[in-house]
């Protein structure tokens, strides 16, 4: 199945397979400051068009689609939306504490028949207009198989310290709120994906036994409304990113399907971790989109065949 891009120049590139509409990367600023202008990715579907992202629901008008995100950065929100202020202030809105991600160019655009792949510069500024920290994202969309009626997304970033001091990373719970350990590339599932179904690698664990732990791989799949079908996402850690002696900082997930749909790859849920001055990490992700009720086997061989 072939490949189409579009670019409205200034604000978004959408990519469609067949008739439909697979993504938009939106990268205009958004209207309000507070839910943390930064880009995203919405609508996000699968091959059949089923939508699988949900875009300002009423509980958290910053949850957009798929988007990088960071709760708790050396005491701002690059999240969105009330920050958490520790168990005694519980969240508040605090307006000044919100920062935004400025998209700066992209050094790359690139399409064939199968594959699509964007390189993106960005600015991390704070809500005072000061420059914290300097990103090349990566976003490749491929492996687009009508037979498995699925298609998979790659999500990189490489984040650069531009201050003079260090960044601290850290979430809700590292300030105090027990579970709450979302930072890091986040996705919120459209509503009537809550209460859909969570798995991993091992047998007997739903959302609430992810919550928290580590691996190479979550699965979150739902029935959709309207229409008699279900679809699965899969989110995937590449190999480094769970190397000690790669990665800045260890990874856990956050996910829950009730009372909302969303997972992130959090990358400081439990321990805050620093980035020094002119210091640089780097993490990759993927997630696949697929239409239908995909079980633990057939997610993990489908994981096997596509590598990395």
């Amino acid at each position: 199945m072939t490949i189409e891009v579009s670019h409205t120049l200034g604000e978004r590139i959408t990519v469609s397979a067949g008739d439909v509409e697979l993504l938009a990367y939106v990268y205009r600023p958004d209207a309000d400051p507070f839910e943390s202008r930064k880009p995203y990715i919405h609508p996000l579907r699968t091959l059949a068009g089923r939508l699988v992202s949900g875009y300002r629901p009423n509980d958290h008008r910053w949850h957009k689609g798929l988007q990088m995100t960071a709760s708790h950065l050396s005491e701002q929100n690059f999240w969105g939306g009330n920050s958490y202020l520790g168990p005694d202030r519980g969240y508040q809105r605090v307006d000044e504490r919100v920062g935004s991600m400025r998209h700066d160019g992209f050094s790359e655009l690139a399409a064939t028949e199968d594959t699509f792949r964007l390189a993106e510069d960005l600015t991390w500024v704070a809500n005072d207009g000061a420059e914290w920290a300097r990103e090349e994202r990566g976003i490749t969309v491929h492996s687009v198989r009508p037979e498995s009626g699925s298609w998979a997304l790659d999500w990189s970033i490489r984040l650069t310290n531009v201050r003079a001091e260090p960044l601290r990373f850290g979430s809700p719970t590292t300030a105090g709120r027990e579970m709450a350990g979302y930072t890091g590339l986040q996705w919120r599932g459209p509503r009537d994906f809550t209460g859909g179904e969570v798995f991993g690698p091992e047998e007997g664990v739903d959302a609430e036994g992810m919550m928290g732990s580590r691996g190479p791989w979550l699965a979150f799949g739902a029935a959709h409304d309207d229409v008699d079908a279900r679809s699965t996402l899969v989110f995937a850690h590449a190999p480094e990113n769970l190397d000690p002696a790669r990665a800045v900082h260890e990874s856990h997930w956050f996910v829950r399907s009730t009372p909302i749909p969303t997972v992130a790859f959090s990358w400081a849920f439990f321990e805050e971790f620093e980035l020094l001055p002119g210091a640089t990490f780097a993490y990759r992700y993927r997630v696949v989109v697929a239409d239908g009720d995909w079980d633990r086997e057939r997610v993990a061989g489908h994981l096997r065949g596509l590598g990395w």
